[in-house]
């Protein structure tokens, strides 16, 4: 269980050292207002929609009843949604047509849809789940009931830590480069992570239903 959790947090800071989760935006935000708070302003904007994003995909799995009878099948067929997202996001590199659409000011909206697009929140479900799993003595309606209530509350939370720790991964960086290293370091020295990006969905996939079988 504490792995699960370090992974949530884990994730969160992957997700926020990444570029493509808007921490780049935020330094760009930051130097055309020439304001210092500019800065932490749009790191929470993308914040919001980074974490709407997370429940959006979490919370209508906590509210599944039959998760206590069919809670194997559900996070092996989790962990291969996943996977194949990892798949799909290796062979088509282009990144989605509709971020461009997005006015730049609308940080919360685009970091919604950016996440959505890039599998984030997939990335947490087969964590979820293993942190959600029921136990064999839990049964019956009464349990499913508990269950949910206590669901929603874990994928809120799970949302919420993984949030904040991509917010804290991203902001250091943004602040670093905002601060002293300035936007041709980024250009300069900044690698690509699609590839590490994709190839992590299919190993998060395929931790999760390892964890079904062989671990929690």
């Amino acid at each position: 269980m504490a792995a699960l959790w370090w992974a949530v947090i884990f994730s969160g800071v992957y997700h926020g050292i990444n570029p493509g989760m808007g921490w780049p935006l935020a330094v760009s935000a930051a130097l055309m207002e020439r304001k210092h708070s500019a800065l932490p302003k749009a790191l929470a904007l993308l914040a919001l929609g980074h974490f709407l994003s997370m429940t959006a995909i979490l919370l209508p799995f906590s509210l599944m009843v039959f998760l206590v009878d069919w809670q194997v099948q559900i996070r092996v067929a989790a962990g291969l949604i996943v996977i194949a997202m990892g798949i799909y996001l290796l062979i088509n590199r282009q990144h989605p047509k509709i971020l461009a659409r997005v006015h730049p000011a609308r940080l919360a909206l685009w970091s919604f849809l950016a996440a959505l697009a890039h599998g984030a929140g997939l990335m947490l479900v087969p964590i979820f789940l293993g942190i959600c799993a029921v136990g064999t003595s839990e049964t019956g309606h009464v349990a499913a009931q508990t269950l949910m209530g206590s669901n929603l509350m874990i994928a809120f939370t799970v949302a919420a830590v993984h949030t904040l720790s991509m917010t804290l991964a991203g902001g250091v960086i943004a602040t670093i480069i905002y601060q002293w290293l300035g936007l041709k370091f980024l250009s300069k020295t900044w690698f690509n992570l699609d590839l590490v990006w994709a190839l992590s969905l299919i190993g998060v996939g395929a931790f999760g239903i390892y964890s079904v079988y062989l671990g929690h």
